[in-house]
């Protein structure tokens, strides 16, 4: 019973039969594979019981997602033609695009009257209200946790008033596909004071904003945790670790990344070709924001290359060494990558904006969901590439030079291999450095390497090749030579 407890099978069976459906997918992530046997065996038995027609539905296991396993892989869905997906283990809630989707968040344990007695400290000694944030794993434990404060909240009732612990909700366990316009009327409740991250949602008190609450998290150090580091940078975070059941108050490690991230943004302003990465093909609203991407990088004056190719990884980007920055479109808690072993570095589409918007600046505000990157582009962003001016450059210590990609004549295939540079005052030539290669074919003209030319002084087909001889480390000629 406790396993069916724990992957919810009754509730998975109500959803499977309400909405009539006959093809299923089961998306387990790698860590509980071991457990899909014995939940298709429990979910079949359950449908048998429960419905007429219960062995006419078929339960399909998928494994080894396209992309990140905690969004929705609508592209293996596809390969059996599933009319729904029920997404098993942690999961960041991204709207899908076209299919259903149930999601089984698991049963993670945790001490919540210890959870409660942390919070209701760390609220005593805290000046300003307490947002409690968690990871979806632990949402089974949040009345308990609640319950446990009230009490806790009762004992210090001089000290700490109920109305100083907020609590955040999920937003919900079924989901459906939206269209494009409820995709976009979702932009407008961040004007309401309602937010959404990770699949909690709560709303703000009247006249306040979120730099005036303190969160509490509840959960492990994840992608989920980073993005609520980077998103709140300006709100001071505790975490709670269910596992050592302890507080955790320093997170300087993560808020180290957005140092790291700032960094990548002014290296991405030097760039000249850009490749953007797909990295979902499921999460609501990806097309329109690939679309917009490249046009933005278009407008810039530089070249966009769209690349499909799964989970990005070093090898696999060293194949595109003409790119000198990577843009992954992917859900909010994919999108951060560790790019320090990459030949070039990735960003975030947020970044993207920040680098190739002349004349922005960081504020410090950090978006990472689709709608919320839509809806923070800055006015003025279709004038992109109007700029002729030089721009500095803090990594070649210089102004670039920078030629607007569109205004190559496309008549003339070899004038991609010229790398041009416009005339300056003589006095000022040396204070301006000329651009990076504009298109694929202009990076592999100018490289030094250029391969083998083995018909080099001849045109016509040689009947035989004669190589070198010897040994690497001195061939016969260059023996004879010495």
């Amino acid at each position: 019973m406790e396993f069916e407890s724990n992957y919810e099978v009754s509730r998975v069976a109500t959803f499977i039969r309400s909405h009539d459906f006959k093809r299923v997918a089961l998306q387990f992530p790698d860590e509980l594979l071991k457990d899909s046997t014995g939940v298709v065996r429990a979910l079949r038995k359950e449908l048998q019981t429960s419905c007429e027609g219960g062995n006419d539905i078929g339960l399909y296991v998928m494994a080894d997602t396209t992309y990140g396993s905690c969004c929705v892989d609508e592209v293996g869905a596809s390969h059996i033609n599933a009319d729904c997906v029920i997404h098993y283990g942690h999961t960041c809630l991204s709207p899908t695009s076209k299919l259903p989707a149930f999601f089984v968040f698991g049963k993670a344990p945790i001490n919540a009257s210890n959870c409660a007695q942390q919070l209701c400290n760390y609220a005593l000694s805290c000046r300003k209200p307490v947002m409690v944030l968690y990871g979806l794993e632990y949402r089974h434990a949040l009345q308990d946790i609640i319950e446990a404060s009230t009490i806790e909240t009762t004992s210090l009732c001089r000290d700490v008033s109920k109305s100083k612990l907020h609590f955040a909700d999920v937003m919900s366990q079924s989901m459906l596909p939206k269209k494009s316009s409820e995709i976009n009327g979702d932009c407008d409740d961040a004007s309401q004071k309602t937010y959404k991250i990770g699949g909690l949602l709560w709303s703000l008190e009247q006249g306040l904003s979120m730099e005036d609450y303190s969160l509490f998290w509840i959960g492990p150090d994840n992608s989920a945790f980073a993005n609520v580091v980077l998103t709140f940078n300006g709100c001071e975070i505790v975490r709670y670790d269910a596992t050592e059941n302890q507080l955790l108050t320093d997170t300087s490690q993560q808020r180290r990344i957005l140092k790291r991230r700032y960094y990548l943004v002014e290296k991405a302003k030097d760039a000249g070709i850009v490749g953007i990465l797909v990295g979902t093909l499921g999460v609501a609203g990806y097309l329109s924001m690939i679309h917009q991407i490249k046009e933005m990088v278009i407008k810039a004056g530089k070249k966009a290359y769209t690349l499909v190719m799964g989970r990005p990884n070093p090898s696999k980007l060293a194949n595109f060494p003409e790119c000198d920055v990577f843009i992954y479109i992917s859900c909010s808690q994919t999108a951060l990558l560790d790019s320090k072993e990459f030949l070039a570095p990735v960003i975030t589409p947020f970044e993207a904006i920040l680098a190739f918007n002349r004349g922005s600046e960081w504020t410090g505000k950090y978006v990472m969901d689709f709608q919320d990157v839509v809806a923070s582009v800055p006015a003025g962003l279709e004038n992109l590439g109007e700029e002729e001016e030089a721009r500095f450059s803090f990594f070649q210590g210089g102004y670039i030079d920078s030629q607007d990609v569109n205004k190559e004549d496309d008549d003339r295939p070899l004038a991609l291999v010229k790398i041009t540079q416009t005339e300056h005052d003589p006095d000022h030539k040396t204070m301006v450095k000329k651009g990076t290669a504009k298109s694929g074919v202009e990076f592999f003209a100018t490289r030094g390497f250029q391969g083998l030319d083995i018909n080099s002084y001849s045109n016509t087909p040689q009947p035989f090749i004669l190589g070198r001889s010897g040994k690497a480390s001195g061939y016969n000629h260059e023996t004879n030579e010495s």
